[in-house]
């Protein structure tokens, strides 16, 4: 895996909660990782990853994810088995 995205990974992950990541980031990580998203209406998006599924909301106001976002796309991320320690040593 290249660089970019697990320096994502780990600013999703990193505590305090970041409030500065962008919609189109994390939309091309989940790609990256193999994610398909089907439209869901209005902002949300279905999105599958490796076995689990979950809706996630593209921001309306700006491009950037917020807080609470952000908390939610990190369990998402942990239950798809996707985590800093575990894709670092598959780097």
């Amino acid at each position: 895996m290249s660089h970019k995205p697990i320096h994502l990974i780990r600013a999703i992950f990193h505590d305090p909660v970041s409030g500065n990541i962008h919609w189109r980031e994390i939309e091309s990580l989940l790609h990256h990782l193999g994610a398909s998203f089907e439209p869901a209406g209005g902002a949300r998006f279905h999105v599958k990853l490796n076995g689990f599924d979950e809706f996630l909301h593209h921001p309306h106001q700006s491009n950037v994810y917020g807080k609470q976002e952000i908390k939610h796309l990190r369990e998402f991320l942990a239950r798809a088995g996707v985590t800093p320690s575990i894709v670092e040593n598959d780097h």
